[in-house]
């Protein structure tokens, strides 16, 4: 069921268009993550939700009634921001319970639900202490129950892992999948993290510049994304981009490229493509194989010489980075093999056409 629908909203600044033509809906108990750079429109997106922005265009209906003219009070929603934002004079206990006597919740009702949010977060221990006493996991886990104890609808979360460092990041992903399992409550979470997004969100929307470039599941957007910003901002290591140009002899296409010549059928593709068209070719580094050492299933269509440029040590794997013809690819190796590998040494590498992804150059849009 859809729980919340955002439709076609724009937010200005003047001239700046900060949002042009937002569109998405979040399911009722979903965990939906909005995925993008710095300055892409995130945060002006929640706050438009949250009815701290004035839409210039558009409209956000939540639970079947439309909310673009109702107040911030009135919409059964909380944020947690990127900052904590919590007020330093009073305790944990006082902190989690402000919402609550704001709302005028008799004082019977704020000490049962203050404890039960408490317990939940695992913060029951320091209720009386105040929050500049606190771990930075631990000051989060108290802003998520302050957002909480409210028992809100739908659940807004702005960058909130931005100023742990990375084992408490990844200790409150987990945290966040935990609560999201218990309450059951629809959250919509923006992030520039695409790790965050792929571990987290049931379904990702892609923001660039104020626009929606795409939304689906992970599994989606990292197997079919629909041009080569979808394809660079999903996965890790990023994707191998590298351009090519078509050439047709007789009835044969090739993609001319840097370091040979790829056979490729055009008729797969979903677009008319010509003789001397420029198209990019896509390949994540988890599908480039060392040809000396590729299982015994694996049938290369392309297989390239190279040199070991640089190795990048990752604990269990290694990332090597082999220039092939001045082009630059990654691949990915368990660390016991790429020990083998040193920059200098050369290298022949292999991968399927089945496993690539092509675009069009000028455009980025994909073409198979």
């Amino acid at each position: 069921m859809t729980h919340l629908v955002v439709n076609n909203i724009e937010r200005h600044f003047g001239s700046v268009k900060a949002l042009q033509g937002v569109s998405f809906d979040v399911h009722e108990g979903e965990f939906f993550c909005l995925l993008g750079a710095s300055s892409a429109g995130k945060t002006t997106t929640l706050r438009a939700i949250a009815g701290l922005e004035e839409l210039s265009q558009g409209s956000v209906e939540f639970a079947g009634e439309d909310l673009t003219e109702s107040p911030v009070q009135g919409r059964g929603m909380s944020m947690i921001f990127q900052t904590f934002a919590l007020y330093p004079h009073l305790s944990v206990h006082a902190n989690l319970a402000y919402p609550l006597v704001r709302d005028g919740v008799p004082r019977k009702e704020i000490k049962q639900r203050v404890a039960e949010v408490a317990e939940l977060l695992r913060v029951t221990h320091t209720l009386k202490r105040k929050p500049s006493t606190l771990s930075g996991g631990e000051q989060q886990r108290v802003a998520i129950g302050r957002a909480i104890v409210r028992r809100p609808k739908l659940l807004l979360l702005d960058e909130p892992l931005t100023n742990l460092d990375a084992k408490l990041r990844h200790d409150m992903r987990a945290e966040f999948k935990r609560l999201h399992r218990e309450l059951g409550m629809t959250m919509l979470y923006a992030t520039p993290d695409q790790l965050e997004a792929l571990t987290m969100g049931q379904r990702i929307a892609l923001i660039r510049d104020g626009k929606i470039v795409e939304s689906g599941t992970p599994r989606e957007l990292y197997s079919a994304p629909s041009n080569t910003f979808v394809a660079s901002m999903v996965g890790s290591p990023v994707i191998n981009l590298i351009n090519g140009k078509i050439s047709t002899q007789g009835d044969q296409n090739s993609l001319q490229m840097p370091f040979g010549e790829v056979p490729i059928a055009t008729q797969r593709f979903n677009m008319s493509i010509n003789s001397g068209d420029e198209l990019t070719l896509g390949v994540r580094p988890n599908d480039i194989h060392i040809s000396s050492d590729t299982p015994a299933e694996f049938n290369a269509d392309m297989s390239v010489s190279g040199r070991v440029h640089l190795t990048e040590p990752l604990g269990d794997v290694t990332i090597l980075d082999i220039d092939v013809s001045g082009s630059l690819l990654k691949l990915v190796l368990p660390e016991e093999k790429a020990t083998s590998y040193s920059p200098g040494q050369d290298i022949e590498l292999s991968f399927q056409l089945s496993d690539a992804h092509l675009f069009m150059t000028e455009t980025g849009v994909r073409v198979n």
